[in-house]
């Protein structure tokens, strides 16, 4: 079972089952809401989440793909949570960075590869694709 909550700890949270697949996201949308070089996104069946303590805030936003997207965060300090499409489909996103116990990235998928940063060294072992993956 993973844990996880947002920066303050007004939202708890836990995942009560394996990892479907992690991806490292170098659009410039993960970028910017991560603050960071990429965004760390562990896929998950949205039933698998449960929140323990807190309620989320929803904020949504369309997508290059011209998808919805739904983004959870805590309304006291901003962090985000988790991500889900909107209509939601057999997958949700968790913030890798809201996990309590991190994520190992040694075999982590990098999607959105055509707009990441210069210097960002991806392993050559990686699955990459320059955009999303399908």
């Amino acid at each position: 079972m993973l844990t996880g909550g947002c920066q303050c700890g007004a939202l708890r949270y836990r995942v009560d089952a394996d990892p479907i697949r992690v991806y490292c996201c170098h659009c410039t949308q993960c970028r910017a809401q991560s603050a960071s070089a990429f965004g760390i996104s562990v896929i998950v069946p949205p039933d698998a989440v449960t929140l323990t303590r807190g309620q989320a805030r929803i904020w949504s936003r369309p997508t290059v793909t011209g998808k919805v997207l739904d983004c959870a965060f805590c309304p006291a300090c901003g962090s985000r949570v988790w991500h889900v499409d909107n209509p939601a489909g057999d997958e949700l996103s968790v913030k890798g960075g809201s996990l309590d116990g991190g994520v190992d990235l040694r075999g982590a998928w990098h999607i959105w590869t055509s707009s990441k940063l210069p210097g960002i060294v991806i392993p050559e072992t990686a699955r990459q694709f320059p955009q999303e993956h399908d």
